[in-house]
C-alpha cells in the first residue's frame, strides 16, 4: 500500500498507533472508576466528574504546548515528556483517599495525556505523511486509538472485579511502560531538522494569522461540542446503565463497542475526507449524532438496545478528529499543525469539561442525566450549522 511505502512514515504510524492505542484506551476507562472511587471517598459523583473534567481540562491546555515542543524540538521529545506524566499521575490515581489527591492526579495524569495524544501524534504524522493519503493515515493512528478502547476498557473493568480498582491502576501503570519505547520513533533523526526561514516564524504570529482566519475559529467553536459529547458518555455512561440495574458488564462492553465500531468510522470518514469535502462531512457526523442521541432518549433501554446505540455512536465518535486537524492542514499546511490542532483540540477539551462536570452536577442536582441528554441533542444540530461556513481553502489563496 503506497501509504506505507516510505519506512520513516511507517515508523511514525506506528509509533502513534501504539501510544494512542494505550493512552486512548486506558484515558476512556475512567468512567468505569466513578462509582467505585466515589465510594471510596465518600462523595457523590461531582466530585469525581469534576475531577475527569480537570482532566479532560488539562489535556486541553497541555494540547498546544506540547504542540509547540513538537514542532520547535521534536515530537519524539514532546511524547516522551507526556508519557512520563501520564504514568506518575496514573500511579497516583491508585493512592487516592480523598478528592483533593483525586484531583492532583487528574491534572497529572491529563496533562500527560495531552503530551501522548492526538496533537503531538497527528502532527507527527502530518508531517510524516503529505499528500492524498494524509486524511486516511491521519484516520489510521484514530483507529488505533478506538481499538485500544475496545481492548483495554473491558481489561480494565475485568481487572477491577478480578483484584480491586486500586490494583488494578497497577496493572495499567505497567501496561503504559510500553509507551516510552513507542515515543522515541516519531521524529526522523536527521540533519534535516526542519529548521528554515518559515520555523523561524513567532508562534505568536502563526497563532494570529490562524484566529483572523474565520474557517479556522468556526472549526475551533465546533470542536467544543465533540468534546462534549464524547466526556460526558466515556465518564457517565457506565455510571448512567448501573442506575438502570442494566448488568455491570454492559458499562464497560458499551464503551468497548464505542471502541471497535469508531475503528470503522474512523477509517472509512478518514478514507472519504482525502475523496470528498471534510466540512461537509463533520456537517453530517453532527447531525447523525444529534439524530443518535435524539433516539436512544426515547428507546427502551435493553442490553440489546444499548449495545446497539453504542456501536452506532462508535462509527460517529472520533471520526471528527481526522477530519478537523485534515482541515487544518489543508488551511495552514503542516509546519505548525501540532499546535494549531492543540488550540482546536482545547476548545475540545474545554468541552469535554463541561460534559464530564455538569453530568455530575445535574445527576447530584437532579438524580438524573435527562437535561445532559437533550443538550448532547441540542449541541448536535448547532455544531452542525457551525461548521457549514468552513472553506477548506489553503491560506496564500484566501488572502488574494
Amino acid at each position: 500500500m503506497q501509504l506505507f511505502r516510505h519506512s520513516y512514515s511507517t515508523l511514525v504510524i506506528i509509533g502513534g498507533c501504539i501510544l494512542l492505542l494505550v493512552s486512548f484506551g486506558i484515558r476512556h476507562s475512567s468512567g468505569l472508576y466513578l462509582i467505585p472511587i466515589s465510594e471510596h471517598i465518600q462523595t457523590g459523583r461531582e466530585v469525581f466528574g469534576f475531577a475527569i473534567a480537570i482532566q479532560f481540562l488539562m489535556i486541553g491546555i497541555g494540547s498546544p504546548i506540547f504542540g509547540a515542543i513538537a514542532d520547535k524540538y521534536s515530537s519524539s521529545v514532546a511524547g516522551l515528556l507526556g508519557v512520563i506524566f501520564f504514568l506518575i499521575g496514573l500511579y497516583l490515581m491508585s493512592l487516592v483517599e480523598g478528592s483533593i489527591l483525586l484531583i492532583v492526579s487528574q491534572i497529572i495524569f491529563g496533562f500527560g495525556c495531552a503530551g501522548c495524544g492526538t496533537a503531538v501524534i497527528l502532527g507527527a504524522v502530518g508531517k510524516a505523511v503529505t499528500g492524498k493519503y494524509q486524511t486516511l493515515s491521519l484516520g489510521v493512528v484514530m483507529a488505533a486509538g478506538s481499538l485500544g478502547q475496545f481492548l483495554i476498557v473491558p481489561l480494565t473493568g475485568f481487572l477491577i472485579e478480578m483484584s480491586d480498582w486500586q490494583r488494578s491502576i497497577l496493572y495499567l501503570c505497567f501496561i503504559s511502560l510500553i509507551m516510552i519505547l513507542f515515543s522515541l520513533v516519531l521524529t526522523k533523526h536527521s540533519s534535516k531538522s526542519g529548521i528554515n526561514d518559515e520555523v523561524n516564524r513567532s508562534l505568536a504570529s502563526v497563532l494570529n494569522e490562524a484566529f483572523a482566519n474565520k474557517s479556522y475559529v468556526l472549526l475551533t467553536i465546533g470542536f467544543f461540542v465533540c468534546g462534549f459529547h464524547i466526556s460526558f458518555i466515556a465518564t457517565h455512561l457506565p455510571a448512567y446503565l448501573d442506575d438502570l440495574s442494566l448488568p455491570m458488564w454492559i458499562g464497560s462492553w458499551s464503551l468497548a463497542l464505542i471502541g471497535l465500531f469508531n475503528v470503522i468510522g474512523t477509517l472509512v470518514f478518514g478514507h472519504l475526507g482525502d475523496l470528498r469535502s471534510k466540512k461537509n462531512l463533520l456537517v453530517i457526523l453532527y447531525t447523525l449524532r444529534a439524530l443518535l442521541f435524539l433516539i436512544f432518549i426515547f428507546l427502551p433501554k435493553t442490553e440489546i438496545t444499548v449495545l446497539i446505540f453504542a456501536s452506532l455512536l462508535g462509527i460517529l465518535w472520533l471520526s471528527t478528529v481526522p477530519l478537523t486537524s485534515g482541515i487544518i492542514s489543508v488551511i495552514f499546511g503542516s509546519k505548525y499543525m501540532s499546535m494549531l490542532y492543540g488550540f482546536t483540540f482545547l476548545s475540545h477539551q474545554v468541552g469535554s469539561f463541561v460534559g464530564s462536570w455538569f453530568g455530575g452536577r445535574f445527576y447530584d442536582y437532579y438524580g438524573s442525566y435527562d437535561i445532559m441528554w437533550w443538550a448532547c441533542v441540542i449541541l448536535g444540530f448547532a455544531s452542525a450549522v457551525v461548521h457549514f461556513p468552513i472553506k477548506e481553502t489553503p491560506l496564500v489563496k484566501m488572502a488574494n
